[in-house]
């Protein structure tokens, strides 16, 4: 098994995560709560000379769980190995990376919520008391190895925590949830990233490109290197106002961050099923996509922006919709139950 291990900042390279990922908290943007409360943790760490206690960070994708899994070694002074919980089928896969931790160093498990039962219960102990059992041998001539680990911190990432077990949850010291970013938190970090890029960035740009970015840092840095490509293609490279509404609209995303598929999707309940109730399977055979798809890729944003609405009978057009789409809305359409949402 090869495991991965992060001693020092990683030197710049063309892959845009390393280039554009922060190496320290104090570099990062916006989350500001969350900071606060890590360097307090991390600073009083260091004066008892004791590792970090366990942190759960939890939020849906692209808001930083991995950045801030990776900036605490740093700050620490530690290595970190970092593990997938799919990747951990049984509790032998998890031993290695138990086995080489360094004292007071960091293992990082993303998507822990995935973890099976059985692994993470062999986590228990080693949270708990920096140990675990070995089993050598089968049957009769079968023997348990107490084996004492190093003191080491585990950071767990989950866009999923209603699916971690309670046992597990609570042996994090320090819980965090990750919210979504303003418009000038992300135009702050598209600043930020075009110097790293070496990419002229008009400031009015920067702020077009942040509103259609859903409050994500990962799709502001994705659309920021599509315009990007787009600026050295047809212009002269530098990122102007009419430049990042050129390169967007080629894509589909449109003022507030929609793409064809979310559109489409608002269309088919509209036009199809007259706003509304539908339920999602109908509206998946309508559109010929998989209901899992809508469900996890496209539903979650449409809910946020207020576009759409689920109830028990299943989802529904808002007036939002109707005027972000420039459609009538049906002639006496009568809401017939509350909009109770599941």
């Amino acid at each position: 098994m090869v495991l991965e291990s992060i001693v020092q900042p990683e030197q710049p390279s063309e892959d845009h995560d390393s280039v554009l990922r922060p190496k320290r908290i104090s570099e990062m943007v916006g989350q500001q709560e969350v900071m606060d409360v890590l360097h307090i943790a991390i600073d009083a760490a260091k004066k008892r000379g004791e590792p970090l206690g366990h942190i759960l960070f939890d939020g849906p994708p692209g808001l930083g769980k991995t950045t801030f899994a990776t900036c605490i070694p740093r700050e620490m002074g530690v290595s970190v190995q970092m593990a997938s919980g799919p990747g951990l089928k049984a509790p032998k896969d998890l031993v290695p990376y138990l086995t080489n931790l360094e004292n007071g160093s960091v293992l990082f498990i993303d998507e822990i919520h995935r973890l099976p039962k059985a692994v993470e219960e062999y986590l228990y102990t080693a949270m708990e008391d920096f140990r675990i059992d070995i089993v050598l041998g089968e049957g009769v001539n079968a023997r348990t190895l107490n084996l004492q680990l190093r003191p080491f911190t585990l950071i767990g990432a989950t866009t999923r925590a209603g699916m971690l077990s309670g046992p597990l949850r609570d042996r994090f010291q320090i819980r965090e949830h990750l919210g979504f970013y303003s418009v000038g938190e992300l135009t702050q970090i598209l600043k930020r990233n075009s110097s790293k890029l070496n990419v002229a960035l008009d400031e009015v740009a920067g702020r077009e490109i942040s509103e259609r970015s859903r409050g994500t840092p990962r799709v502001a840095n994705n659309r920021l290197l599509w315009v990007r490509d787009f600026a050295m293609s047809k212009a002269d490279g530098r990122v102007t106002l009419e430049i990042a509404r050129r390169a967007l609209a080629m894509t589909g995303i449109d003022t507030v961050g929609l793409d064809r598929q979310d559109r489409r999707y608002l269309e088919t309940i509209i036009r199809v099923f007259s706003g509304g109730p539908a339920g999602i399977e109908a509206i998946a055979h309508t559109m010929n996509v998989s209901a899992d798809t809508l469900v996890d890729e496209v539903e979650p944003f449409l809910l946020r922006s207020e576009l759409i609405i689920r109830t028990s009978r299943g989802r529904c057009a808002t007036p939002n919709a109707y005027s972000h789409l420039k459609m009538t809305p049906p002639a006496n359409k009568e809401e017939e139950e509350p909009p109770l949402f599941r």
